[in-house]
């Protein structure tokens, strides 16, 4: 029987939709428990590539007859191996396109609401890393807001909603994925923003992005204000977008908090993120709809694929916007930190622009999951 080769996107479908998916992941160990497909429906099988070499007779009792196979490993090539052993027994076998490094640069575009006088407001879901990006529409003209560095997707969504990308930011320095911010203020003429705070040691120019700037988007007057919220970064700013939706960067999450220690600093940001979080948050309408620059888990996408939640309902049930006492937020936040990003020092260096990798060394140091929240 012949072998499917089943793209990031259609995979990223059947997550969504929360279809069933058997996947047999083929790279090591460490790898794996490191860093997998997830999905409610998903049901895994981990056997090292090499422990296959010989056949796939050993492993025909522990993968489903009845239904599709995903086959994954890195790249693609290990798994089409195993893929058409297991299709010349009977069974019907999947790989997936490119791998784990197609699943980590995968961006689905998801819909997350309509501004007032008629624009749109797009999330990028990416879903093997867990960034998300933004795209803010009115009248023929687009801002982009943490955007990754598969620029192309970007730009062919805005020819495709025929706007001309007018802004474009950063919430802050990013320390986990690179950043396609400004190359593609360079490729738009765009205006590229960013807190000057975080800005000390780039080496580019910019516009610095200042608490209580408002930036109109269209003829419609669609204003995001930026609100300066340090912590994750001494410069981290969110953004209400018309009123309505809130961007928090790496603040805050739909399930969690941001760290504060990717430039090694916990103990000296910890105050500035409750603060952040505690009282300029506070006083915000809780009828905002917060959208993330990351999600943690797979279970805090919406049936359509979003991630997003009304800052009321975090108030209530995110964790980290619940602890009272000052010492012991403190504490669980200094002292609950999972590893570091991936190569997050490199990252921060070519965000800064002082060093410029290859391709394939930046899909290196960004391969991994996403560690940008407190556990």
């Amino acid at each position: 029987m012949p072998v499917n080769k089943m793209t990031a996107h259609e995979v990223t479908k059947k997550i969504f939709n929360k279809e069933e998916l058997f996947i047999l992941d083929v790279r090591n160990e460490e790898a794996f428990e490191d860093w997998k497909i997830e999905g409610e429906n998903v049901e895994y099988l981990n056997i090292p590539y090499f422990e296959l070499l010989d056949g796939v007779e050993e492993i025909l009792d522990r993968v489903p007859s009845d239904k599709e196979i995903l086959v994954v490993c890195a790249k693609e090539g290990s798994s089409l191996m195993v893929a058409e052993m297991l299709s010349d027994e009977g069974l019907t076998v999947s790989v997936l396109q490119g791998g784990m490094k197609a699943w980590s640069e995968h961006l689905e575009p998801v819909q997350v609401g309509n501004l007032k006088d008629g624009g749109e407001v797009y999330q990028f879901v990416r879903i093997g890393k867990g960034c998300l990006s933004y795209m803010v529409i009115s009248e023929g003209e687009a801002a982009l807001i943490d955007a990754t560095r598969m620029t192309d997707v970007f730009l062919d969504f805005a020819t495709r909603k025929q706007v001309k990308i007018t802004d474009v930011f950063d919430t802050h320095l990013h320390a986990d994925h690179i950043s396609g911010g400004r190359k593609i203020a360079e490729q738009t003429g765009a205006t590229y923003w960013m807190p000057s705070k975080d800005a000390q040691e780039v080496t580019f120019s910019y516009k610095a992005l200042e608490g209580g700037q408002v930036v109109t988007i269209g003829n419609t007057a669609i204003d995001i204000q930026a609100l300066y919220s340090p912590g994750h970064t001494p410069g981290s700013t969110s953004f209400v977008v018309d009123g309505k939706y809130f961007l928090t960067g790496d603040i805050l999450f739909i399930d969690s908090i941001g760290r504060p220690d990717l430039a090694g600093k916990a103990e000296d940001w910890v105050g500035d993120l409750r603060e952040s979080l505690y009282s300029r948050y506070r006083n915000l309408s809780e009828e905002l709809v917060v959208l993330p620059a990351h999600f943690m888990k797979i279970d805090e996408l919406n049936r359509d694929g979003s991630v997003a939640k009304k800052l009321g309902a975090l108030f209530e049930k995110n964790h980290g916007l619940n602890v009272e006492d000052e010492a012991e937020f403190r504490r669980i936040v200094t002292e609950n930190l999972p590893a570091q990003p991936n190569a997050y020092q490199e990252i921060r260096e070519t965000n800064m622009g002082k060093v410029t990798p290859e391709e394939e060394k930046q899909r290196e140091m960004e391969i991994g999951p996403n560690r940008c929240a407190v556990r």
